[in-house]
């Protein structure tokens, strides 16, 4: 189950970056950074982080980038650790 929660918050992660990127080029009404910054924190860094590159979006925030970075790594650590428990 928490896989599956797992795959899901990155893969919105994802979108919402892809979202902010479009609304960026467009003026439209962008998402708030906190918004992805806490995204990136409850397990969506890998989405963030592929949706950064992938569209160009926030590499220029040099915290966001770190923080995806750093988000990322913990995350993986636990994942491994939870996951080898069960395993």
């Amino acid at each position: 189950m928490s896989m599956i929660l797992y795959i899901i918050i990155n893969v919105l992660t994802f979108i919402l970056f892809f979202l902010d990127k479009y609304l960026a080029k467009n003026k439209g009404n962008r998402i708030p950074e906190k918004v992805l910054f806490v995204l990136m924190l409850l397990g969506g860094s890998i989405g963030a982080l592929f949706s950064m590159y992938l569209f160009r979006h926030k590499t220029k925030h040099v915290y966001f980038v770190i923080s995806a970075i750093i988000f990322s790594i913990a995350q993986i650590i636990f994942m491994a650790k939870f996951y080898s428990h069960i395993l």
